[in-house]
């Protein structure tokens, strides 16, 4: 499974960037084997199933829009923390863009990004950003509720960090790690503008992101495919 390789990958460079150096190799290899091809493909599916995760679509049903999504990655990222003894602070991340005719938020909107920090065990202030987008948009972006699976876009890279989270949950490190996933990338990147905010203003040392979008994907948009 090409996604299955591809976050392997990322948590191999993603544990040698937050890991004390010259410790042993083999906690490695424990990473990438405890990552779950069915689990990635249930959190796909399940982000899938929510019709739309528009940053403008339904925020109150339980069942479809992106209100319903963001309260499913948390309920995620608190059963985790459960299985970890609490080991992840999980919260929203929340603020509001003005509307402006002239961008894709054309009336007033709540951006709610969800976050889960495991700190770290030397340099609590330290931060290494694992972020995948909630979001997902037919072409036209004002369309707030036909149906946008997402499936590769974004929920691939959701998906991917949700795991990440499972995986790297179980082990300490000297830096924290954030696993976010960010709201109104589709819009124009407003989860991210307002993260990196609150980042400048809590004077975090942020000492590498790994974003996922579109994690495992080979075709591009002039459909060559190439999986180097």
């Amino acid at each position: 499974m090409k996604l299955l390789t591809t976050l392997s990958a990322i948590l191999i460079s993603f544990s040698l960037s937050a890991q004390t150096a010259g410790s042993g190799d083999q906690k490695y290899y424990d990473i990438i084997n405890a990552v779950s091809a069915d689990r990635i493909q249930k959190d796909i599916e399940k982000l899938v199933s929510f019709g739309t995760r528009h940053t403008l679509s339904d925020t109150v049903s339980q069942t479809t829009g992106i209100g319903a999504a963001r309260r499913w990655i948390k309920s995620e990222f608190n059963k985790i923390s459960k299985d970890c003894k609490g080991c992840l602070e999980v919260s929203y991340l929340r603020n509001i863009v003005k509307g402006d005719p002239k961008t894709r938020i054309q009336k007033d909107a709540e951006i709610v990004s969800v976050m889960a920090v495991k700190k770290g065990t030397k340099y609590p202030n330290r931060y290494i950003i694992m972020s995948g987008d909630i979001d997902s948009r037919v072409s036209d972006p004002l369309n707030s509720t036909s149906t946008s699976p997402g499936a590769n876009d974004n929920a691939s890279g959701m998906a991917g960090t949700i795991e990440a989270a499972r995986v790297l949950s179980k082990y300490d490190f000297e830096s924290s790690i954030i696993f976010v996933g960010l709201a109104g990338e589709e819009q124009g990147l407003y989860g991210g503008k307002y993260m990196a905010e609150v980042a400048k203003e809590k004077g975090w040392e942020i000492i590498g992101v790994l974003n996922n979008d579109m994690i495992g994907n080979i075709e591009g948009v002039n459909g060559v495919i190439d999986n180097r």
